[in-house]
């Protein structure tokens, strides 16, 4: 049997070990930028209801925990800012009231300058802001997720490029065939 090392899985290993360690270092850095960015807004969670303010009142937003938390009680102020009615919904109602002034007779302007058409106009715009706040929250948490999973797949191309790396020092060649009596 001849022994000799096998080069090509050697170079591989190396290569995966090395992207390892360099997806280790991306989600590290992504992490932290999030972080950091999060940070310099200054945004603190804000309690739900004063009955239950929540684990994390209080506390800056500054990593996955607290920017979902933040979130939820934007949700929880938006929907109850807007009795409990959705961006879309809002839309509809002031829809459907214009119609009505509309068909009673008024003028666009005088629609325009109706009191319940302002005031769905502004229930629609804190909702919409709502929206795009936990909108963007919600993408620092996912942006924390994706930095988790690379450095967790970095671990395991480290690992994978250790054991290839082992493998390759294993003798390998040709054996002669054994030859069994009948």
């Amino acid at each position: 049997m001849s022994s000799t090392s096998n080069k090509p899985v050697k170079i591989i290993g190396l290569i995966t070990v090395i992207a390892g360690f360099l997806m280790i270092a991306a989600g590290g850095l992504t992490w932290g930028l999030v972080s950091t960015q999060l940070k310099a807004e200054h945004i603190v969670v804000s309690a739900v209801t004063p009955e239950e303010p929540g684990r994390l009142v209080g506390k800056p937003v500054a990593g996955p925990f607290t920017a979902y938390a933040q979130a939820n009680a934007i949700n929880h102020h938006a929907l109850e800012g807007a009795n409990n009615r959705t961006y879309a919904q809002i839309g509809a109602d002031s829809k459907a009231l214009k119609a009505k002034l509309a068909a009673a007779g008024a003028s666009k302007e005088e629609v325009a300058k109706d009191a319940g058409v302002v005031a769905l106009a502004d229930a629609r715009n804190n909702t919409m802001n709502g929206s795009f706040l936990r909108a963007s929250l919600f993408t620092s948490v996912i942006s924390f997720g994706l930095a988790a999973l690379v450095m967790g797949l970095g671990v395991l191309f480290i690992l994978q490029g250790f054991a290839l790396a082992k493998l390759s020092a294993a003798p390998v060649g040709v054996t002669a065939p054994v030859e069994t009596k009948a």
